[in-house]
């Protein structure tokens, strides 16, 4: 990226990597430079919450924020109704008006650390879409909104065009999102005088289409930003881990099992995921990210504390470090490792130490328990566990159990 940014926030773009691509760099750098800029990102309440895979959008909101903009955070009330199609395989499965009330309710909570709402001129709002998109009359909208767009061309985005590719199946309900979510711009310009979608690459051709339409209806100028799609050093998607989705939601996920994440970060990502998922100053994150051999550790420990602070609180990240340290340093038990626990019920005839694996989230089947176990890779309070056969009785259960896969992931089991 060559741009040299007059304003802050195009400059924290560029800087701290979070640009892929900008309908019209200079033209949006000048709007910040003018004014405050109302600027939305749109998020589908497909789950109870985030996962790490959305941090990226929250942290562009949060920097917008901090750079003088006002962020808008679009909750898909309505477009959660379709689901969108972007690079999947197949249809999402239709959710219920319910099921969509209660995952926005959960999803809503995730912002508060980042962003600060209100009323001010650079106070974040929230709004659904529902707004609009729930009591739209269809004949009426095709004719006013739908003769703007070509079929031609939207079966050119690579969306769109990759799931036909493969002959795979796109309903015709999945087909209308990319004209929902245009919608969805020139509603929030209409109404809150919104000039920037940003979003990851993958919506880049939704975001365009967005832009076009603003301008054909209303004859504005508004402006599309996309972030990188991230993937770690060794091609993992961002926003899983072993046992699945990374929650941005304590109740989902433990603040200690999201520290861990970020401590487990391979080492070519350090530097990178300072710039992007903290607030530290450039220079230090470069330093850090520079770090080599078993110094890198310590770098990765400012990288969880950060990520972690920022989400969960100070306390919770510093409780996070102490517990690790505890369990890794000192061979402790750690008070604030993940902990299942198990009814009387359950254990009445005794666990296997494969059911424990598998109650515990340490392995997704038996079998990977198994697995787990005859490699070497288990352990139940420190101690190596070779036979698969071994249970575990009320007597054995009446302790805490310290269980261990690999070198980094443990839990506790404790009889309720």
């Amino acid at each position: 990226m060559t741009y040299h940014a007059k304003s802050d926030f195009m400059r924290v773009m560029i800087e701290r990597g979070y640009l892929a691509d900008c309908t019209d760099y200079q033209a949006l750098d000048t709007a910040f430079v003018k004014s405050v800029v109302p600027g939305y990102i749109g998020f589908d309440a497909t789950a109870k919450s985030l996962h790490v895979g959305s941090l990226i959008q929250i942290m562009m909101l949060r920097w917008l924020q901090k750079c003088g903009g006002k962020p808008i955070v679009l909750m898909g009330g309505g477009t959660t109704k379709i689901g969108d199609p972007s690079f999947r395989n197949d249809e999402r499965p239709l959710l219920t008006e319910t099921q969509i009330n209660e995952n926005m309710a959960g999803i809503k909570r995730t912002f508060a650390p980042y962003i600060r709402f209100g009323n001010g001129p650079t106070d974040a709002v929230m709004i659904n879409n529902a707004e609009w998109l729930d009591g739209l009359n269809y004949i009426g909208f095709l004719r006013d909104i739908g003769k703007h767009f070509s079929v031609n061309r939207m079966l050119s985005f690579e969306s769109v065009k990759s799931r036909l590719d493969r002959e795979q199946s796109l309903s015709f309900l999945e087909f209308n999102y990319m004209i929902l979510q245009a919608y969805d711009f020139l509603e929030l310009t209409r109404r809150y005088g919104c000039l920037l979608q940003m979003g990851g690459s993958d919506q880049w051709g939704n975001i365009v289409n967005g832009v076009d339409l603003t301008r054909r209806v209303i004859e504005h100028e508004v402006y599309g930003l996309t972030s990188p799609l991230l993937t770690t050093n060794d091609g993992k998607k961002m926003g899983k881990s072993q046992n699945g989705a990374v929650w941005l939601n304590g109740d989902l996920l433990s603040p200690y099992e999201f520290w861990q994440f970020w401590r487990n970060t391979t080492d070519a990502d350090v530097g990178r995921f300072l710039k992007l998922y903290t607030d530290l100053p450039l220079d230090e994150c470069n330093r850090l990210g520079a770090l080599q051999n078993s110094e890198v550790n310590a770098a990765k420990i400012v990288l969880a504390n950060a990520v972690t602070t920022l989400l969960h609180g100070n306390e919770a990240a510093a409780t996070a470090e102490a517990t690790a340290r505890e369990v890794f340093e000192k061979g402790g038990i750690g008070d604030d490792l993940p902990t299942v626990v198990l009814s009387m019920n359950e254990v009445t005839d005794g666990l296997s130490i494969v059911q424990l694996f598998v109650r515990a989230g340490l392995a997704v089947s038996g079998k990977d328990a198994k697995r787990l176990i005859v490699e070497g890779g288990a352990r139940v309070n420190d101690e190596i566990v070779l036979d698969t056969g071994l249970r575990y009785s009320t007597r054995e259960l009446a302790e805490p159990l310290k269980l261990t896969a690999g070198r980094k992931r443990h839990a506790l089991v404790v009889l309720g």
